[in-house]
């Protein structure tokens, strides 16, 4: 492989005990939801600062190694002149970038949907690269319904995954494959379980099918939880759930998996991710995370759009950074959501 020695970089500087990767590659319209909730309206100039204020917290790269950034924000600079991916590297951080185009639905396959972007994928990764991205970032989405996900589905979501990792390494960047089986719902843990298990299994096919080197991906999957409409199920119970597939589904080739939070709560995605690593102290990966709103939803509730609220919204990140990486070490409790610290 071309770029293999530039790929175990980028792995050696992302996959470390007690360091995760922050989400921070919000499509348009997600971000101006996310905005929306603290009436900062989503302008340009409004989502440079926020991205610049998270890769500018001084002390995160103690505890994030990764950031995967939205197309728009390569190009942009920090208050100090700094590009946004300088900006994360100037603290160890590896800038990375979102490269799918978002979900539609699977022809001919109703319930299931599917993901856009493998056209003029390398070309891009090209110019990415260029801009500073080191790796890239691509979802597939499985809904659960009585029918769905389909086999089809399923299948030709892996496929997606496979090929576009394939591509990344080929250009030298490195692929976290991210497959969402969505918790939306009143499906029990036993379902969203059974349904992991199925996609795991085809993701793992398929990317053997396309030559993708394991120990140069890094995987970003759900925990496996009850739907939201089913109830709320305590720590021990996700780990042993979680852990349980992945050891059915994952090679331990693969060096790292860094769970999203997939709408549990800040406290509650930590508070699972604790309870994972305890139960998982022996396991062949890095268990981590890839949080997007559970690391940035405090912050973003301290900053509110004003540049006086930029220290507070800064030690909120940072607090929920150090929580997570005490859970990655299965030493977090949640009496330390009362420091201030």
């Amino acid at each position: 492989m071309q770029y293999a020695t530039e790929l175990e970089a980028t792995i050696h500087d992302m996959v470390q005990k007690g360091r995760g990767i922050l989400a921070a590659d919000e499509s348009a319209p997600t971000i101006a939801k996310r905005f929306q909730a603290i009436e900062v309206e989503s302008t340009e100039e409004n989502r440079r600062a926020w991205r610049s204020l998270l890769v500018t917290t001084e002390g995160l790269g103690q505890y994030i190694s990764g950031i995967i950034l939205f197309e728009e924000t390569l190009g942009q600079k920090t208050d100090a002149g700094k590009t946004i991916p300088e900006a994360a590297w100037a603290q160890h951080i590896v800038p990375g970038i979102k490269v799918d185009k978002g979900k539609i639905p699977l022809a001919l396959s109703p319930g299931d949907l599917i993901t856009q972007g493998l056209d003029g994928l390398a070309e891009r990764l090209r110019g990415y690269k260029q801009q500073g991205a080191r790796f890239a970032k691509w979802r597939e989405v499985y809904a659960i319904d009585r029918h769905v996900p389909s086999q089809h589905g399923i299948e030709a979501n892996a496929e997606m995954l496979a090929r576009y990792a394939a591509v990344c390494q080929e250009e030298g960047l490195v692929p976290i494959v991210e497959p969402e089986v969505l918790m939306d719902g009143d499906h029990d843990i036993d379902r969203h379980a059974e349904v992991t298990e199925a996609v795991q299994h085809a993701v793992f096919h398929a990317l053997h099918r396309h030559h993708v080197a394991l120990e140069l991906m890094i995987l970003k999957p759900n925990m496996v939880l009850p739907g939201k409409d089913c109830r709320r199920a305590e720590p021990d119970e996700v780990a042993a759930a979680t852990l349980k597939i992945l050891r059915r589904t994952v090679p331990a080739a693969v060096p790292s998996i860094n769970f999203l939070s997939g709408g549990q709560g800040p406290e509650e995605a930590t508070a699972n991710l604790n309870a994972i690593n305890q139960q998982g102290a022996n396991a062949p990966w890095n268990l981590s995370i890839s949080y997007g709103r559970a690391l940035q939803k405090t912050a973003l509730q301290a900053w509110m759009g004003k540049v006086d609220n930029i220290p507070a919204a800064q030690q909120a990140l940072l607090k929920r950074a150090r929580l997570n990486s005490a859970a990655q070490l299965g030493e977090y409790n949640p009496d330390m959501e009362a420091s201030d610290n």
